[in-house]
């Protein structure tokens, strides 16, 4: 199954023909692992909240409260390696291995020190950013905690989502998924030792004494830190070692990072980053019209937040195969193949996710019930679920063609668009209807603006000069 993904990936840079079905064999066999990731990344972060969810209403709110600022430095994280990796996805595309190999030399160097910077920031704010947030006096020590350690992992972070990212942009999508795959697995472990106390458990009519150590919260980013620095590890070591389009053949090649590539990288991540923190910042401001709700509408938005991501991450993934496939025909010159390639990916995206959207407005009691006891958010938190589960594939559409206009480099108007959605619609609409209709009325904001963000993304995939090339004459 490998060597006939490889086959079809290197007839793109060969141009070779690839007929219609072969096209949608591809995307899929590129999918179908980075959707697997994706779900388990979210599964990760599910378990991790009822993990901590089973300590009470306030040590869910203490992660809730700063889970906003978390994205925005993750994004920090994610637009700098995606600035880099899209080249390479140029680069192997054109045939070009050794500029890939000297596009990912650099990346390394010039992310880490975007990934110190990071984390110094982090660690600086983490003691008043929840206070800052509006959170009440007794969930801010822990979510204080809990945001130092995530910052303090950023280097480790920045390592494993350059590996990913590098990794997928060369075609290789199965290595990267299933590293993060057990990656989740090791943070679930990791998470039952350090989170609660130690504690005995009756197995079968066997007292079992389970070691832990009660460290509540804070074990809970301790325990991601942890994985992830495993994942990094072994990711960073097969894309410098084994994988044949970024292997770093002699370590005295120059690492220094070059102006045009830094220009690029800036000219690509730039727009994204710009949207992604105005975006986080949105989320923010969302965050703070939530918390005069009081602690179960902050616990019921976080812990829905959480659940819902398990409908879309499926759109993610298929994302990640679309901007590989966009990328790689974009970098071969090979205009229709890459317009097809994006409206296939796009489709793909908004069935499956329309699909998750009918199995979200089912399984909401269940989905809440394994995220915490308390009653009162499981109820608030179902109602919520339920409103957003029909926005599932208007975001669909908007997740997988942002990906295919980055596949191309193409991010300013894309980035413009999405922040215009967020801002003009979404903190428009919580802010009018979170006051008469409280946690509601937020989430019917976000279901309108995710449903307005598909259509206009839509809307450019169709008509607008994406590509910056006419398709006629162009294979």
């Amino acid at each position: 199954m490998a060597g006939t993904k490889d086959e079809l990936l290197l007839r793109i840079r060969e141009h070779g023909k690839l007929s219609t079905v072969e096209q949608l064999r591809l995307t899929v066999l590129l999918a179908v692992p980075a959707i697997l990731a994706q779900v388990s990344t979210v599964l990760m972060f599910y378990i991790d909240d009822a993990m901590v969810g089973s300590l009470g209403a306030l040590a869910s709110a203490s992660i809730g409260i700063i889970a906003t600022t978390t994205w925005l430095f993750w994004s920090i994280i994610s637009c700098a390696a995606t600035g880099f990796s899209v080249q390479v996805a140029h680069r192997v595309g054109a045939n070009d291995i050794s500029g890939a190999q000297s596009v990912f030399r650099q990346s390394l160097v010039a992310s880490m020190a975007i990934a110190v910077a990071t984390m110094i920031i982090g660690a600086l704010i983490s003691r008043p950013l929840p206070h800052w947030l509006g959170g009440q006096e007794e969930i801010c020590r822990d979510a204080s905690a809990y945001f130092l350690i995530f910052t303090l992992g950023a280097p480790l972070a920045m390592a494993n989502m350059l590996a990913t990212s590098m990794l997928r942009c060369a075609g290789n999508i199965k290595v990267p998924s299933f590293a993060n795959i057990a990656m989740c697995i090791m943070d679930v472990v990791f998470n039952f030792f350090l989170i609660f106390h130690t504690r005995t458990l009756d197995l079968c009519g066997v007292a079992v004494t389970i070691p832990g150590a009660g460290l509540g919260v804070p074990g809970a980013a301790l325990g991601t830190l942890t994985a992830e620095g495993i994942t990094a590890a072994y990711l960073m070591w097969y894309a410098m070692v084994r994988q044949p389009e970024l292997r770093l053949m002699r370590l005295s090649d120059p690492f220094t990072p070059e102006r045009r590539t830094l220009a690029k990288a800036a000219d690509i991540a730039g727009p994204i980053f710009l949207q992604r923190v105005l975006m986080n910042v949105a989320q923010i401001v969302i965050t703070i019209i939530v918390a005069p709700l009081g602690a179960v509408a902050l616990a019921a938005n976080a812990l829905g937040i959480t659940a819902e991501s398990l409908c879309y991450m499926p759109g993610y993934g298929i994302g990640e195969a679309a901007t590989t496939l966009v990328g790689q025909s974009y970098g071969a010159r090979r205009y229709r193949l890459t317009d097809r390639f994006a409206w296939m990916s796009t489709l793909l995206g908004m069935a499956v996710m329309t699909l998750m959207g009918v199995v979200m407005y089912m399984a909401a009691p269940l989905m809440m019930a394994s995220l915490t006891p308390d009653e009162s958010v499981r109820q608030l938190g179902t109602e919520c679920l339920r409103i957003e589960a029909w926005a599932e594939p208007g975001f669909a559409a908007s997740i997988v063609a942002m990906s295919c206009f980055v596949g191309t480099g193409d991010t300013r108007k894309p980035s413009m668009m999405n922040l215009f959605s967020m801002w003009a619609v979404r903190v428009t609409l919580a802010a009018l209807l979170a006051p008469r209709y409280g946690l509601h009325g937020v989430w019917l904001g976000m279901a309108i603006e995710l449903t307005f963000r598909g259509l206009i993304f839509l809307i450019r995939l169709k008509w607008g000069h994406w590509m910056n090339i006419s398709l006629k004459g162009n294979v």
